[in-house]
């Protein structure tokens, strides 16, 4: 199993970025798919989630309104597209998949840095 996680880099604030994640080595469309993100000094934290389908979305209420997450199950992607981004936004973002009726997300990327300057 696989999570690769890309499109990380250095943004100014107001700025966008589009997250990818392209997963192998499991049936993609079984799994629910979420982003997370930890930054500096702090603790992990869900930004985003959608369902197997793509139908259902959650987004934390710090991006609400900026971020958009999505998935396209014939390609085993997950994108999350991140619009006027501001400093706080600045974290390491991991992928994360989660097997359907389970609470936990079993499988997971290595990162893509987002540092947004202000």
């Amino acid at each position: 199993v696989q999570l690769q996680a890309s499109g990380g880099g250095l943004v100014q604030a107001g700025g966008s970025l589009r997250l990818s994640c392209a997963a192998s080595g499991y049936t993609f469309s079984d799994y629910a798919m979420g982003w997370f993100r930890q930054g500096p000094g702090k603790e992990r934290e869900s930004v985003a989630r959608i369902s197997r389908s793509g139908g259902n979305t959650y987004y934390a209420d710090s991006v609400k309104g900026r971020f958009t997450i999505s998935r396209d199950n014939a390609k085993n992607t997950v994108h999350l597209q991140m619009n006027s981004l501001k400093p706080e936004d600045t974290a390491v973002y991991y992928c994360a998949a989660r097997p359907y009726q389970s609470a936990r997300y079993e499988y997971w990327g290595q990162g893509t840095q987002v540092t947004v300057s202000s």
